[in-house]
């Protein structure tokens, strides 16, 4: 039986990664600081014995006995890694050292969740790995963007001078039920604000795109590339299909019924224009796709959210 330690593990993508995990008969240690993390997002989890939960920053160092890593703390969404920059790098640089260093001690295997921002505003479209990216090293968004590039560059360089086993992911827009309410994200935004009946702001003319892939698919994607031998990655894992802003908006409009009108704001700095991920790497050494359609993704996000607001726990605005 493996034990698995999934650092961000009550976030939006790690919770539903220990699900899957406990499923396939692994015992689980959860490592969250609860800044982004929600206990609802895994209290379902809690008696199962063979779930652990752990209350720790992994900006310091912790000493675990475990076969795999899977490293997924930090915030994700521009409104959380902008609100403590430093403390975003932070986490990046000093929380990425830390559980390399418990891999390189018990030899476990280490999979970075690292993201599609390390191509920034990019100039190549589709993105493919091997696209080195486009991103300003002094705005707003390089403490998450640049932190994670420094992130890839410390699992290469533990691997090539300690032979670490290492694995990289580079997540494109992932949605889903557990995104947090007040994230910032488009998805949930637009959702909640849809369901409110208030204005849907759109940023810029809405004619930006981005490729949202719903939270069941990427993990799946996940699970796949740790046990893959004999590739290290990076690999792209997203949903190829390209929709504008105006789309996803008109979408979710049209699946509430609501009464929202759409308002448009400046747009903000360093947002990029285009994103799609290439999964053809995915593809070939995988076998992975997505499977699962935006409007059948949606209605699921959707119901989640019906669900929060019917109980109160999204505060009213």
């Amino acid at each position: 039986m493996k034990r698995v330690l999934v650092t961000g593990g009550a976030g939006f993508i790690g919770s539903f990664l220990c699900d899957a995990l406990i499923e396939q008969g692994r015992e689980v240690i959860c490592l969250d600081n609860f800044f982004t993390g929600s206990k609802r997002n895994i209290a379902h989890l809690l008696g199962n014995h063979r779930f652990e939960m752990i209350r720790h920053d992994i900006t310091l160092p912790i000493l675990l006995e475990v076969d795999q890593v899977f490293h997924f703390a930090c915030p994700a969404s521009p409104v959380h890694y902008q609100y403590n920059a430093v403390k975003t790098i932070k986490t990046n640089v000093m929380g990425t050292i830390n559980m390399l260093g418990i891999a390189k001690r018990v030899q476990a295997r280490i999979l970075l969740a690292s993201t599609s921002e390390v191509y920034g505003d990019p100039q190549v479209h589709p993105q493919k790995e091997d696209y080195w990216g486009n991103v300003n090293p002094i705005g707003i968004r390089s403490c998450y963007d640049e932190g994670k590039r420094v992130a890839e560059a410390l699992m290469m360089d533990y691997h090539r001078q300690n032979h670490v086993d290492i694995r990289i992911i580079r997540i494109f827009n992932t949605y889903g039920p557990r995104m947090a309410p007040n994230d910032g994200r488009v998805v949930s935004n637009f959702i909640i604000q849809a369901l409110r009946n208030k204005d849907i702001t759109i940023y810029g003319d809405g004619k930006q795109t981005r490729s949202f892939c719903y939270v069941d698919d990427l993990v799946d994607g996940v699970l796949r590339m740790m046990e893959c031998q004999n590739f290290i990655g990076p690999v792209n894992l997203g949903n190829p299909n390209e929709f504008t802003i105006l789309e996803l908006a008109e979408q979710i409009l049209e699946i509430t019924g609501s009464s929202s009108k759409i308002r448009h704001l400046p747009l903000p700095e360093d947002d990029p224009t285009q994103r799609r991920p290439d999964i053809s790497l995915a593809k070939e050494r995988l076998n992975w796709e997505p499977t699962i359609r935006l409007h059948e993704g949606l209605l699921k996000t959707i119901a989640y959210f019906e669900e929060l607001l019917s109980q109160g726990l999204i505060e009213p605005q």
